[in-house]
């Protein structure tokens, strides 16, 4: 285990991973696109919810690459990440189970989706964030819940419609575990040093 922490913060390793996080960012923000066109003025920051999580990871690999934490960013990074990951991919495998099919981009968004929920959890040990980084990010993630399913600004997924209470309860629940995974991973467990 050792070995692979050692791999996965070498700075080529981090410097591809940034690489990879910002095309992935950029097709995130484009996905989004049509629905930014429509969404209004006010609710245009909290509506495209993973390429922003993604956007704070990547500011995550720039502070490791500078040899720096931003305490802040890497609150946001891990819930936002494991948050809209797993969401992605339950909401994709919701779709599959309801009409019986997924275009192959729904697999794409589940693989990628996943991995962004694997990316905050593994880097976990090197963040530095606390209490008042976690309630911050905590308040950002909750409202953006409230911004989805009380002002309907939720991502465009043809099943969501039908089924928003469940799944809007569902995302509420699935914050506040990510909330409380943020506190696990990022201040329970013990620390380690990226440099």
């Amino acid at each position: 285990m050792t070995k692979f922490y050692y791999l996965i913060t070498r700075k080529e390793i981090l410097a591809l991973l940034l690489i990879i996080n910002v095309l992935g960012t950029i097709y995130g923000y484009y996905w989004y696109g049509y629905q930014l066109e429509e969404t209004p003025a006010i609710f245009l920051i909290f509506v495209p919810d993973s390429p922003t999580a993604s956007l704070f990871f990547c500011f995550v690999l720039v502070a490791f690459l500078l040899k720096k934490n931003w305490p802040l960013i890497e609150a946001l990074a891990i819930i936002t990440l494991v948050k809209y990951g797993i969401w992605a991919v339950v909401m994709n495998l919701l779709t599959l189970m309801i009409t019986g099919e997924l275009h192959w981009t729904g697999y794409m968004l589940m693989f990628s989706h996943l991995a962004m929920a694997i990316e905050g959890i593994l880097y976990a040990p090197y963040y530095r964030f606390k209490w008042i980084h976690i309630v911050i990010a905590g308040i950002w993630t909750l409202h953006n819940d409230i911004i989805d399913y009380l002002f309907l600004m939720y991502p465009r997924y043809t099943i969501i419609g039908d089924y928003l209470p469940q799944i809007g309860y569902f995302t509420f629940w699935l914050s506040v575990v990510c909330i409380g995974l943020a506190y696990y991973y990022g201040i329970y467990k013990q620390r380690k040093q990226l440099y």
